[in-house]
């Protein structure tokens, strides 16, 4: 027997196959009586064996239908049959449904006539000449009747707007529009995405209502249900012919504003409460909707609603609660809302208010993460005597708003000021919470005024006692503006670029050091000048490190742009720290943003020799009578006489606190610069505090004279002893 040789065996057309339930549509089709065969043209075969069949893109009937098994070739193609498109399916008439087979549920009802129905077991046949289901009227015809309406049974006047008839249809269109509102990631974009897919295609107008304020996650809202309308969108004016929703149109309408309230409260057991609690659309023709529009849109407006089926009001549940509702419009002129209208709303608002919901979790989680961020880094820098700061900070990206980059200026005693700037692996919660802590335990470490490399030390053995894999670079620096010197240790971190008052940009060398984490290593600390005028510019790796370049090409490319920059405002005069700031920063290309970006710029203004009086005092009793003649001497000297009843009043007191309990020459220091300061050192580690003093008493009286007169005043642990400090306005 040759194995190519095919047993056909008829199949019946007259009954349903075996086990077929008679009410079920693919019976039905089974049930289709088989169309004559008219002469010159055949229903289209399947290729047997050793046959080839014919070509997709060909204009026969093979290429869109199936016949059954046993049909014999076409012997020519079909010309006059018209191809099917995917765009603009006619509609499908009710007819050929035996069995009394609802709309909708048949499995090719939304099928382009001549299509397989996957499930069905046997293809819609079609007329010979024409292509349509036999005993249909062929839409070819000019005396044929207006195609039906397969629900209404009525035929669909010419010029009248075609609706989704077909399930296929409905089906693109919810495709459609839920990829259009998943692609939004905040609640406008989302509430826009379900406006702009809805209008024209399904409504001509739309109203979307939201819980105010909107419930984040499994929280129990508190207080009463009130619903905002958010957003209401429209067919333009132009396409409005028939004056849309409103009893009187207004001139060039651009929104409903005739429709809706903007605030309504739901109160419990109301008829909108109960609507919503139902979830489902309904049709606003309905009794229930129709008793609770008015407390949506408004006892005056809800008269501006059009009759009958068309409206759809449709509750926006998202997980857990009802977080709003959308509104549903179409014009007179365009023919009203169907049954299966329903299923597509219900799911226009499933998506809709998934989306609400995720969309308000993303935006809590990123004002949890702006939130962290923001308090991890400083808020505003400190005002420090003969520096002026500046500082950017910028996110890897919009989706990744925290990171470990930190920069800060924390003012020392003798008025020094530590700059710091560091980077913790990784821009996630967890970068941001280890460059919390390294950025407390720095600030704890400035304050005992230990030097840089002894900083570092102890910012490793934190590192160490968080995590194995804790790691960070960090560079620790203290500038003396009275000495005109600053003093730099790293740990691992780029090196920083200073910027001359002539222009001349150069790229600091400091030891590189090992970053910090790693354990067992030592720092080493530099000493290097600090000339007034000078700008350093402290940053992480992110400004001058990418994919598109290695880190010592963008620290070049960072010390020419700086040079650049200067020579714009000429030799004598530097550039403004927040416009060299800005200049740095445009220095990044749209790829070089791969990671967190902190930067902060210190210009060194110094303070002047003759800025500054500095003595050593004997701890003696005479010693606060001395300090007082230095003091008058001094004021004298700097033209400030109005200042010498406060100046020696305090600097007796403190003077004379500190000659009382100190071991050691006592030292005495005036800064004159925008204030008058004074500070007073000793080798007594413990720091003055204010309290009461009892009647009996004969001391305990002097801070209160200085927190009194003094514009402020402080008192820091040092690593010898103290100091003692307190500032006057200049007169």
């Amino acid at each position: 027997m040759d194995s190519t040789r095919v047993t056909e065996h008829p199949t019946s057309f007259d009954r349903p196959s075996t086990g077929a339930d008679p009410t079920d549509p693919r019976g039905a089709l089974l049930r289709t009586p088989v169309p004559p065969r008219a002469s010159g043209s055949a229903l289209p075969a399947q290729g047997s064996a050793g046959q080839t069949p014919p070509a997709a893109g060909e204009d026969s009937p093979g290429a869109f239908e199936h016949s059954q098994p046993g049909a014999e070739q076409a012997a020519e193609p079909d010309t006059h049959r018209p191809r099917p498109t995917s765009e603009g399916v006619p509609a499908q008439p009710d007819g050929g449904q035996p069995g009394g087979a609802p709309p909708g549920d048949t499995p090719s009802a939304g099928l382009i006539p001549g299509e397989v129905s996957a499930g069905a077991g046997q293809a819609g046949l079609v007329r010979p000449d024409s292509g349509a289901p036999a005993g249909a009227p062929d839409p070819g015809r000019r005396d044929a009747p207006p195609e039906p309406d397969r629900r209404t049974g009525q035929p669909t006047a010419p010029g009248r707007p075609t609706p989704m008839r077909r399930d296929g249809d409905r089906l693109r269109f919810v495709g459609a529009a839920t990829r259009r509102i998943a692609r939004g990631m905040d609640l406008d974009e989302i509430v826009m995405g379900l406006c702009r897919a809805t209008v024209p295609t399904f409504a001509d107008a739309i109203l979307v209502y939201l819980r105010e304020p909107l419930p984040v996650g499994d929280e129990r809202p508190t207080g009463p249900l009130v619903l905002r309308l958010r957003r209401t969108d429209r067919i333009p004016a132009e396409r409005d012919t028939e004056g849309g929703f409103t009893p009187a149109p207004q001139p060039e309408p651009s929104e409903l504003e005739t429709v809706g309230a903007e605030l309504c409260e739901v109160r419990p057991g109301s008829a909108l409460a109960e609507v919503l609690r139902g979830v489902r659309p309904v049709f606003t023709d309905t009794p229930a909707a129709r008793a609770a529009l008015p407390a949506l849109l408004g006892e005056e407006r809800d008269f501006a609603l059009p009759d009958g089926r068309r409206a759809i009001l449709a509750p926006l549940r998202g997980r857990r609660r009802v977080i709003g509702a959308a509104l549903f419009l179409r014009g007179p002129e365009r023919i009203a809302f169907e049954a299966d209208d329903l299923l597509v709303a219900a799911q226009l608002a499933t998506h809709s208010a998934l989306g609400i919901d995720k969309a308000v979790l993303y935006g809590r989680e990123a004002y949890i993460a702006d939130e962290l961020q923001r308090t991890m880094l400083p808020e505003n820098l400190p005002r420090c005597t003969g520096v002026r700061l500046a500082s950017r900070y910028l996110p890897a990206a919009e989706t990744a708003r925290v990171g470990g980059d930190w920069y800060d200026a924390i003012p020392l005693p003798g008025s020094r000021v530590a700059l710091v700037v560091g980077d913790v692996m990784g821009h996630s919660m967890t970068s941001a919470a280890i460059m919390g802590q390294l950025r407390t335990t720095a600030q704890t470490l400035a304050g005992l005024d230990l030097p840089p490399q002894e900083v570092l030390h102890h910012l490793d053995e934190q590192a160490q006692r968080l995590g194995t894999d804790r790691m960070a670079t960090c560079l620790y620096a203290v500038y003396d503006p009275v000495a005109h010197r600053i003093t730099v240790a790293n740990a691992g971190h780029p090196p920083p670029v200073l910027l001359h008052l002539g222009g001349h940009a150069e790229v600091l060398r400091v030891p590189a050091g090992a970053p910090i984490g790693v354990g067992g290593v030592d720092f080493e600390a530099v000493e290097l000048d600090a000339p007034a005028g000078a700008t350093l510019l402290l940053y992480t790796d992110g400004l001058v490190e990418s994919r598109l370049r290695d880190v010592w090409t963008g620290i070049e490319q960072l010390r020419e742009r700086l040079a650049a920059t200067a020579q714009l405002t000429g030799p004598d005069h530097p550039p403004p720290l927040e416009a060299l700031c800005d200049e740095v920063l445009d220095m990044l290309g749209p790829g070089d943003r791969d990671d967190d970006i902190a930067l902060l710029a210190a210009r060194f203004d110094g303070i002047a020799p003759s800025d500054v009086s500095y003595w050593f005092l004997d701890p003696e009793d005479a010693a606060p009578g001395k300090a007082r003649r230095l003091a008058r001497r001094a004021l004298a000297r700097w033209g400030m006489e109005d200042l010498t009843d406060a100046v020696e009043l305090l600097v007796s007191e403190v003077v004379t606190n500190a000659v009382r309990y100190a071991s050691k020459p006592v030292t005495l220091r005036l800064l004159r610069t925008d204030v008058l300061r004074c500070e007073v050192g000793d080798d007594v580690p413990q720091l003055p505090r204010l309290r009461q003093a009892r009647a009996t008493d004969e001391g305990g009286r002097g801070l209160y004279l200085v927190n009194r007169l003094a514009r402020r005043w402080g008192a820091t642990r040092l690593s010898t002893g103290k100091v003692v400090w307190f500032e006057l306005n200049r007169g």
